[in-house]
């Protein structure tokens, strides 16, 4: 069976928002490294680092979409999806091992009275404002494409976020939202600095831009962590899938069925069905192909369908099928 490709404008949609993101950071990155050196602050150089690692983490997610989509060969006979997920990963990396600790190496060095403090802090103000605003024009395209994504879904958008198996848009918005909030902290440690005169404050706020930077890249890390080991499809369409091949008339029962995301809306599909025996070899062959083409045209995440007829008295299966999940369909 062929792959089921996602419509062309979605996978355009995806590329405006990263490049959006992409072009926003690089003049955010350039300005708050301006601000930094005029204003001396600690908080503002953390957020010209938090920048650049969103520049390069814009660069990386490009690479993964470009990389993903290429057809599938003689060595990768399930596609590249996951390179999506791989590159991906990467970012929550680079999250942590430039961002975050870059922002806890200023924020430590401030309370330790190594911060200088700079001129008026005017330059840093308007910086930010301006950050803020394009910020804010990124972080909107990036809300507006995984509330889509929900409602095509038929989820809410917090459900969404937990379930996906696209960490494109997921790591965009993650990225735009720490930025909105590290500006926040940013402009509260340049106020503090400026009334009290004491780089304490600064200090603090660049610690607390790295602690978000820090759990922002636990948390894409641990969704691209789950999709690399093999995570199944989600529970409505399990559960579709089952009534699906439970109800066929040529099935006695469905023994077992494994799935796993091999890619963004890519789900490789492995049942063990017990056939009605009074079926022929022509009839079962039949059956498995209709099959196969329902599932592919119930959902369009499907992408390959394995159906393997087995005795559901079988000991080694049964074995197997009870070791995966404690308990065997014949025993409900």
């Amino acid at each position: 069976m062929a792959e089921v490709k996602k419509p062309k404008v979605e996978k355009q949609r995806g590329r405006l928002t990263v490049l959006l993101a992409l072009a926003a950071n690089l003049g955010i990155a350039l300005a708050k490294t301006v601000a930094a050196i005029f204003t001396g602050s600690a908080s503002m150089a953390a957020e010209a680092g938090h920048s650049y690692v969103d520049t390069i983490n814009e660069v990386l997610l490009l690479t993964a979409l470009r990389r993903s989509e290429r057809p599938a060969d003689s060595r990768h006979p399930f596609g590249h999806g996951t390179e999506r997920y791989f590159w991906s990963l990467l970012v929550a990396v680079c999250i942590f091992g430039m961002g975050a600790l870059f922002a806890f190496l200023q924020g430590f060095g401030a309370l330790l009275g190594k911060g200088a403090g700079g001129s008026d802090p005017l330059i840093g103000y308007i910086v930010l404002g301006v950050s803020a605003v394009l910020e804010a024009i990124s972080w909107m395209q990036a809300f507006r494409e995984t509330r889509k994504h929900a409602r095509e879904r038929g989820q809410g958008f917090m459900e969404f976020l937990r379930t996906t198996d696209d960490p494109t848009a997921k790591s965009v918005l993650f990225e735009d939202s720490a930025a909105l909030l590290g500006i926040g902290f940013a402009a509260a440690g340049l106020l503090t600095h400026q009334l009290t005169g004491s780089p304490v404050g600064d200090g603090v706020a660049s610690i607390l831009i790295g602690l978000m930077l820090t759990l922002v890249a636990f948390l894409l890390g641990r969704t691209n962590r789950e999709l690399l080991i093999g995570r199944q499809a989600r529970p409505e369409v399990l559960d579709g899938m089952r009534r699906m091949l439970t109800n066929a008339p040529e099935v006695e029962e469905l023994v077992d069925l494994m799935t796993m995301n091999v890619g963004t809306d890519q789900i490789l599909v492995c049942a063990r069905l017990d056939f009605d025996d009074g079926l022929g070899a022509a009839d079962v062959e039949r059956a498995c192909a209709r099959l196969d083409g329902e599932l592919h045209e119930a959902y369009h995440e499907v992408y390959e369908v394995f159906l393997e007829p087995v005795p559901r008295d079988d000991p080694g299966l049964r074995e197997r099928v009870l070791a995966r999940y404690g308990r065997f369909p014949g025993d409900e």
